[in-house]
């Protein structure tokens, strides 16, 4: 492949990558895709835009937000336009289409994956909902999932706990990729715990209080092909961290905990703490479990706070370096930390 067509291919992956995880519209290099357009008359480059992105399998079966589609194709037509005097028909027959469907509260976000897989989340449009900042993905989640990608040997063959799993992002990226032997979600909002079990069901697996019923209505043929791909026994557990007992948290037998975008309110963080602290005396068996925390420092006062309550309870903590890869996009330049706590 020449260099031009390379550089071409990688630009259409940029968009492809950004707008099926439905990142901000700024955020795209569309500087680059008007030089590239102003340098060749070729209407190549867009219509392969277009089925990396709108057209794309993912998205006709789980699109992204209508209002967020229809800004999309309405700036890919101002840059076309831009550059040529030919109306280019494919842009605006699924502009046509968009404008005549109705939006939702929610859509879908989904994140590729190196193995070629990927994580399709359904969402809620709001940033907040249901009283709740639960039913999105924050940066953090991405970050953690990136870097237990990198580092699936912690979790390979271990049982990990996740504390405030949102609506799945991390967790559903391990379960795909890190082989956990049992992997258990949590979190207490009645609508995130709803969501979440959604998005689990909606990458194709199957919860552990569901596998048994499941498994009676297959065939004989197809309870072995399970069986072949079986992956880590998934659960969904409702932890309040202002009552949870020592001994619900002991019966997990958690080899890893992970939590991602906790530490945020200084409230929920004396909460966390508590549990944390828990944690790190439950396991019966063993040593206690390993415990990662990424979050997005916003307010350095609520990070110290974290840290000085960590040290009261004498957990220690290092942090943990940055990983080499970048596979999801998210703010590059948001100050996340991930913290590993030693009890």
């Amino acid at each position: 492949m020449d260099p031009a067509a390379e550089e071409a291919r990688h630009l259409g992956l940029r968009f492809q990558r950004g707008f099926l995880a439905g990142r901000q519209l700024g955020a795209f290099p569309w500087a680059e895709l008007e030089k590239k357009l102003k340098s060749s008359s070729d209407a190549l480059l867009l219509l392969d835009i277009l089925q990396k992105t709108i057209l794309h399998p993912l998205c006709l079966k789980y699109p992204p937000s209508l209002k967020y589609r229809r800004c999309f194709i309405s700036e890919l037509i101002k840059k076309h336009e831009s550059v040529a005097t030919e109306p280019l028909d494919e842009l605006y027959d699924v502009l046509a289409d968009i404008l005549n469907k109705e939006e939702s509260t929610n859509c879908y976000k989904s994140y590729l994956l190196p193995t070629g897989d990927s994580v399709t989340l359904s969402e809620t449009v709001a940033i907040i909902s249901q009283g709740t900042t639960g039913l999105v993905t924050w940066d953090a989640a991405l970050y953690l999932a990136e870097w237990a990608i990198e580092n699936s040997a912690i979790f390979n063959n271990r049982t990990v706990l996740e504390l405030g799993s949102g609506i799945g992002l991390t967790g559903i990226a391990i379960c795909k990729i890190c082989n956990p032997k049992a992997y258990v979600f949590s979190d207490y909002h009645h609508c995130v715990l709803e969501q979440l079990r959604e998005n689990i069901h909606l990458n194709g697996f199957v919860l552990e209080s569901e596998t048994e019923n499941h498994t009676k209505m297959q065939s004989q043929s197809q309870r072995a092909e399970v069986m072949d791909l079986q992956g880590p026994k998934i659960t969904v557990a409702e932890l309040d961290w202002d009552s949870v007992a020592e001994e619900q948290l002991s019966e997990l037998q958690a080899d890893v905990v992970i939590a991602a975008d906790v530490v945020y309110d200084p409230q929920i963080t004396l909460s966390l703490i508590g549990v944390l602290q828990q944690l790190s005396i439950s396991k019966t068996v063993g040593k206690p479990p390993e415990i990662y925390i990424a979050f997005t420092v916003r307010n350095p006062d609520t990070y110290h706070l974290f840290q000085t309550e960590l040290d009261k309870v004498g957990i220690g903590w290092q942090v943990v370096p940055t990983h080499t890869k970048n596979l999801f996009l998210y703010d590059l330049h948001s100050n996340i930390t991930l913290l590993k706590l030693l009890a």
